[in-house]
Parts: structure tokens; C-alpha cells; sequence
């Protein structure tokens, strides 16, 4: 198994932008669906990693616990599908109904936003306050 560390966004850095589409829904997802929002919570996931699937189940209370209090949260899956089929759309959309996800499961086909956010690997974590979106 081959480790990579996460990286991070300078302190203050604006949440980037993204348009992705819901695996369950099938809603396209922006930084707008938050603006409500009094903060953010980016989390790059995916189906197949060991690590997500440790902490999979908290990050569903996470959701159920702090999507009732205002905080945004989106998880992403930015794997792609030559290196890594089991993480395609549908295996998504079972794990995000198997664990009932409260929050949108997109899936970044092309990698941009992951690169943007410079996610690295899976779980990675981004959290913008109110004034960062």
C-alpha cells in the first residue's frame, strides 16, 4: 500500500470553486448549494479506501450531527475509473445509501477539483468558514 500525505490550503484560502454532480440525487452540486451555509466541510472520499472505510461510519454521524446545525457538508470521490472502477458513481451511490449520508456524494470525474482543493488522498479534509466561500 503505497502512503501519501495530505496537503493544505493555506489559512484563509477561499473554498474553490466546483460544479459536480450527486451520485444519489443526481443534482449538480456547487459552492452555491451552501451559501447558507455557516461553514463548510469538504471531505474527498471514496468506496474502496481502507482508511474512508474505517471512519465511514462517523462521517454519517457527522452528517446527521452537524447538518442540523448549519454546517455545510459535501463529500467527493475523485478516483478514476481506469486505476479504480469499485469507485465509479454507482458503488458510490450504494455506499452513500448504505450508510445513509445526509450530505451530497459527488463524483469529480475529471480530477479538477480535487486538484484545485490539492487533495492527495483519501480521506482529506477542508473546512472554510462562512467568510472563506
Amino acid at each position: 500500500m503505497v502512503m501519501v500525505e495530505s496537503t493544505m490550503l493555506p489559512l484563509g484560502t477561499t473554498a474553490p470553486a466546483f460544479s459536480l454532480p450527486d451520485v444519489v440525487s443526481g443534482d449538480t452540486i456547487t459552492l452555491d448549494t451552501f451559501a447558507d451555509s455557516q461553514g463548510l466541510l469538504v471531505m474527498f472520499i471514496c468506496q474502496h479506501c481502507p482508511f474512508v472505510k474505517h471512519v465511514q461510519e462517523e462521517l454519517a454521524r457527522i452528517g446527521k450531527d452537524y447538518g442540523p446545525k448549519g454546517v455545510g457538508i459535501v463529500a467527493i470521490s475523485a478516483n478514476s475509473l481506469q486505476t479504480h472502477p469499485q469507485d465509479g458513481p454507482d458503488n458510490l451511490k450504494a455506499q452513500a445509501e448504505d450508510l445513509g449520508f445526509t450530505f451530497p456524494y459527488c463524483f469529480d470525474e475529471t480530477q479538477d477539483t480535487a486538484k484545485r482543493y490539492t487533495a492527495a488522498c483519501t480521506p482529506d479534509f477542508f473546512v472554510f468558514d462562512q467568510g472563506s466561500r
